[in-house]
């Protein structure tokens, strides 16, 4: 019997388009004859709606509340006598969910939060738990548990908007070129190459409109390398890494998502046999060390010298026609349709085992 599976996309979140693209690739790859697919996009104000058919796709590229595509039906997420179930606002229906699939990059999607929705309601959900989630998203925590793990990482000053922090200070601990970037934000949104007092001065106030915690970062003269993960925390499996080389100063927004010729992407990445068994260790280690389970995606810089250092992990990578996630794991013989697949039954697996837990005393 085919199961239902949830596919949840867009949000509150600056990444609400690319959510979108990932979304309608996934949805295209699921496998039929095992899943049966329920589209529910969430507005940029947070509204949930149902949309009946891939249409919602090419109708629009962000789900906005006062302009939706025909067809769409405000519904919420509930419990029902300890079931999930999708209830319509509308006609007071319920649909029977067996499995939910976040694809939401970013805020309110990829930071625990809806993941601890989906705790209450209690469905099984593909990716990363609660903590996990919400750590992996913070690059702040994630450098302290990386720190106590004693996995390499580069050099970095927390910034507020509550404590003046000057050019000064930052060259002094950081050198220059430094790197800022919201604590809490992905897909590059925010982040800014530093390399003068006056592009400090006007950057700063960019990152902050996306976050109240930004960090700076010291520059790493790297090759920008990445690493797909998937599986339980306890036996987790990484793929042939891919290599990333920017047409851009950086890897921004622009050059990921908006530039076709943005960046020139090589997977299986060139680098000799003894750094890729390395990386894909650390890749694990880090894996391990955050809590992961079902999927992340482990991004690095690899110094000439061969020293590897983690820059960032992302608990719901892209997984649109460009985007490295699906397609390291392509180079390393797991088809987009089977990686599909294998994330959703990681998600029955972990909830399965869950269920055994006890959560009463008596």
């Amino acid at each position: 019997m085919k199961k239902t599976v949830a596919l949840i996309f867009g949000g509150k979140s600056a990444e609400h388009e690319v959510s979108l693209r990932s979304a309608r690739n996934i949805a295209d790859a699921l496998d039929k004859e095992k899943y049966s697919p329920v589209l529910i996009g969430i507005s940029s104000d947070g509204t949930w709606y149902r949309f009946p058919d891939m249409n919602v796709f090419t109708q629009a590229t962000k789900i906005v509340d006062n302009a939706l595509p025909p067809n769409a039906e405000p519904v919420a997420l509930i419990c029902d006598l300890g079931k999930p179930v999708l209830y319509s606002l509308k006609n007071q229906t319920k649909t029977a969910l067996d499995c939910a699939f976040p694809i939401m990059h970013g805020t309110m999607g990829e930071d625990g939060t809806i993941q601890g929705l989906f705790k209450m309601v209690q469905i099984p959900f593909v990716g990363c738990g609660v903590w996990s989630s919400a750590a992996g998203m913070d690059k702040a925590v994630m450098k302290h548990i990386l720190a106590d793990a004693k996995i390499p990482n580069a050099r970095y000053m927390l910034l507020t908007p509550y404590k003046t922090t000057t050019y000064e200070e930052l060259v002094k601990n950081l050198g220059t070129p430094f790197f800022i970037k919201p604590a809490n934000a992905g897909s590059s949104v925010g982040v800014h190459k530093i390399k003068s007092k006056e592009d400090y001065e006007v950057k700063i106030k960019d990152s902050f409109q996306f976050d109240y915690k930004v960090l700076a970062e010291e520059f790493i003269q790297g090759r920008e390398v990445e690493c797909s993960v998937m599986g339980h925390n306890h036996a987790p499996k990484a793929s042939l890494p891919g290599e990333i080389i920017p047409q851009h100063e950086f890897y921004s927004y622009e050059a990921k998502y908006i530039d076709d010729n943005g960046a020139l992407l090589k997977i299986p990445a060139e680098i000799p046999a003894d750094t890729v068994k390395r990386l894909q260790e650390m890749a694990e280690k880090t894996y391990q060390a955050m809590g992961c389970d079902g999927l992340t995606r482990v991004d690095f810089f690899l110094r000439p010298n061969g020293e590897l250092y983690i820059n960032e992990i992302n608990t719901i990578p892209g997984f649109t026609k460009i985007s490295m996630y699906p397609k390291m794991w392509e180079a390393t013989g797991v088809s987009y349709k089977d990686l599909i697949t294998k994330l959703i039954t990681f998600a029955f697996e972990r909830h399965e085992s869950e269920a055994k837990l006890k959560t009463s005393y008596l």
